[in-house]
């Protein structure tokens, strides 16, 4: 038997080693093994704990009255200086230690009340904190315009068609100016009738880029703030034991996201099929965050996963649909690091067909965290040192497989259009800098085919195991759609058949038909305006824009509530655990997807009015500038038009369409003029000036210069004044359509 350590010793090893001090590191450390001896240990520590000496917490014991070296800490209102103090946020007793917070360049704005993961070091006068993250917020927050008054002042929240205030103290305003957008945290209970704030944040300008993203959350109503049984339930948790998990570390699965991935759910690998069976084939395993692991059903963090239904993403930030400590963390394949996940073992041949698949509950190890310019340029000759080691065995197989897997989708003819997807870049202090289309590599393609191959297996799965669940659901589009599709492209010289079951394949083909032609971007927004809507649904009515019968969102659970309750099917149906879908869950499967589709539709749009906002603002000082678009839509108060540089969206008013009298005409959404006979319609090629920028509306207004590279018709003598025509009353403006009609005849 080894001699024991003295309480002394242990004593001041703890305080040597804050961050290595659980009963194992310690018991390592001494070189105590049998067990005797780590009862005695066990002893002894306790015997530490009850003279004071040392504090357990977490697993961790650390000196009496000391911190660990990375704590959660409660930020508190900044001093009269100005400096940022916080305290632990779950100090027992009296007297906290105050943390100073020191910020760095980067660093998110914090404010009283937020919760954040700091790294401490002590010093001569205290503790200093650097922010590792920010976890949260405890208080309930406002955010408004801020009216000043000699009392102090009130907020006016920014919530679309609320008229709600916020009395605001004097002392209480941080010094904000007049119609200043600011962050207020409810202060205490109402005065004259309004509840009171205190100001938290500046924000400035309520135009300006900092507060683009805020005002779409608030006025859409994405909740952004966890409750705190929410926030202690995350902060409670604790990585996933191997247990009766399938032990998948030994195989090279990596993660392979955008360069500024905030979460990285899946992890993929391929490996040529030894199967003699099976010549050219491959297995393709796809490995999936187990969130069901840790978002229990019915517990705090599933209420509020569910209420939020998915994660929202801005140029600037996301809203989260679970906290950091899961999304970003013990939630997130990191490299290096053993993770929970559900995978599948998917067999396919060598066209890419699938011969079968196998689930499984298990535990991984992702042997990097790629991106996909990387792999994309290790693919082309241009390897990094991190990727050389992994190029033969894990990445050539991977394209290899996907070369497969496009011999299939060329079958099943998936919907194929063709719209670049744009990109705002922004600075450290949030300003537009650039508008740029998004690089689509086969690296990008690869994981989307093995995504949704994935999510056909769950699905067929979940079937085979007659157990309820959530399908993504895309149905084909209406008569009147597809009439009015048709009438597009006979208008643009192409060719979409009638009198048959509409498929995929018949679209695909009138896209071929306008690829590289001038109708090219106006057949595909056309085709794309004709689809209905995806939802979430427990009956099963296909997908039609993938041409799949069986669908299910499986392969995102940290950022969508339907991939969740499709993990929690597959382990009721393997009874893998006791955290499988619940009574209350399949009871209320309609309403859960209702609520889930709500909250994806919510956020489509508060993403679309943010980068909208984006524009403007990257616009606005180039008022007066002319620019070349495309018409994208047509109205009879005037024309939407998509600028060529960034994607924006600006209205034509019609009193700047032309200088005479337009019809308009619903059916076949043209605008025609009663002199001329000029039509312009949707895809029509025009040169526009800008005439207005709004950041905070994000509305652009143009006038229209050129149509498809001439000059608008001017006017003629002695018509309206200005040079433009006066309005015609009805009568005159149906006698015009009348002699139109005539001469076109």
């Amino acid at each position: 038997m080894n001699q024991l350590p003295s309480l002394d010793q242990i004593r001041q090893w703890i305080t040597d080693n804050p961050t290595l001090a659980s009963k194992r590191d310690i018991a390592k450390a001494f070189g105590i093994k049998g067990g005797p001896e780590r009862i005695e240990l066990k002893r002894m520590l306790r015997e530490l704990e009850a003279e004071g000496g040392i504090q357990k917490r977490k697993r961790q014991y650390h000196e009496a009255g000391a911190l660990p070296p990375v704590s959660i800490l409660r930020v508190l209102a900044p001093d009269a200086a100005g400096d940022l103090w916080a305290v632990p946020n779950e100090w027992v007793g009296e007297d906290a230690p105050r943390i100073q917070i020191i910020t760095r360049k980067g660093d998110v704005a914090l404010g009283a009340g937020d919760r954040i993961l700091g790294r401490l070091e002590k010093t001569a006068a205290g503790y200093e904190g650097r922010l590792i993250r920010k976890l949260g917020t405890s208080a309930i927050h406002v955010l408004g315009v801020f009216r000043k008054s000699h009392e102090g002042g009130r907020i006016v929240a920014v919530d679309k068609g609320s008229d709600k205030e916020w009395r605001v103290l004097s002392g209480q305003t941080m010094d904000a100016e007049d119609g200043e957008l600011v962050e207020g945290e409810q202060a205490g209970p109402k005065r004259m009738g309004l509840p009171t704030a205190r100001i938290t944040a500046r924000l400035g300008d309520p135009s300006g880029p900092k507060a683009v993203s805020l005002i779409a959350i608030h006025q859409h109503g994405i909740p952004d703030q966890f409750p705190a049984e929410v926030l202690a339930q995350a902060d409670r948790a604790e990585p996933a034991p191997l247990g009766d998990r399938e032990d998948l570390r030994h195989l090279d699965l990596v993660t392979i996201d955008p360069v500024d991935a905030r979460d990285r759910d899946d992890a993929v690998l391929a490996i040529p099929d030894d199967d003699p069976g099976n010549p050219g084939g491959f297995i393709l395993w796809v490995a999936i965050a187990d969130v069901a692991h840790y978002v229990t059903p019915g517990s705090p963090l599933d209420r509020e996963a569910r209420k939020r239904g998915n994660s929202t993403y801005f140029p600037d930030r996301v809203v989260p649909m679970l906290p950091d400590v899961l999304s970003g963390d013990l939630c997130s394949l990191h490299e290096n690091v053993d993770r929970a996940c559900m995978a599948v073992r998917i067999q396919i041949d060598a066209q890419g067909a699938k011969r079968g698949h196998r689930f499984t509950r298990g535990l991984m190890r992702s042997r990097a965290s790629l991106h996909y310019g990387q792999v994309q340029a290790a693919i082309d000759g241009a390897v990094e040192p991190k990727l050389e080691p992994l190029l033969d065995p894990v990445i050539r197989p991977l394209y290899a497989a996907y070369a497969a897997l496009k011999k299939a989708r060329a079958l099943r003819q998936p919907l194929d259009l063709d719209l670049p997807e744009r990109k705002i870049i922004l600075s450290d202090e949030g300003k537009v800098l650039s508008v740029a289309f998004r690089e689509r590599f086969d690296a990008h393609k690869l994981i989307e085919e093995a995504m949704v191959l994935a999510n056909v297996c769950a699905a067929e799965e979940l079937i085979r195991l007659k157990r309820p669940l959530l399908f993504r659901v895309h149905e084909e589009p209406s008569p009147e759609k597809l009439e009015a599709l048709r009438e597009v492209a006979q208008a643009s010289g192409f060719t979409l058949a009638k009198g048959q079951v509409l498929k995929t394949e018949h679209l695909n083909r009138l896209l071929a038909q306008a690829e590289g032609t001038e109708q090219d971007e106006l057949i595909n927004i056309t085709t794309l305006r004709s689809m209905t809507q995806a939802y979430y649904s427990p009956q099963n009515f296909g997908h039609f824009g993938l041409a799949l019968r069986n669908y299910a969102h499986f392969t995102s659970p940290i950022r969508r509530y339907s991939d969740l309750i499709v993990h929690r099917a597959l382990i009721a149906g393997h009874g893998w655990g006791k955290d499988g879908l619940s009574a209350w869950d399949i009871e209320n499967l309609d309403d859960t997807a209702k609520q889930i589709s709500d909250t994806e539709r919510r956020s489509m749009v508060a993403e679309r009015d943010t980068n909208d906002r984006y524009l403007a603002a990257y616009l606005s000082d180039r008022v007066g500038q002319t620019f070349t678009g495309r018409v994208s839509g047509v109205q009879k108060f005037g024309l939407f038009v998509k600028l060529d540089e960034t994607g924006a969206d600006g209205l034509v008013p019609i009193r700047e369409v032309g200088r005479e009298y337009f019809f308009y005409d619903g059916d076949n959404q043209t605008l025609t003029g009663a002199d001329t006979g000029l039509t312009i319609g949707a895809g029509a090629r025009v040169t526009v000036r800008l005439a207005e920028a709004v950041p905070v509306t994000g509305g652009l207004t143009l006038e229209l210069l050129e149509i498809e590279g001439g000059a608008l018709p001017g006017p003629k003598p002695g018509k309206g004044k200005a040079g433009r025509y006066a309005p015609r009353k009805p009568v005159q403006a149906a006698i015009a359509k009348r002699k139109l009609v005539r001469k076109r005849r």
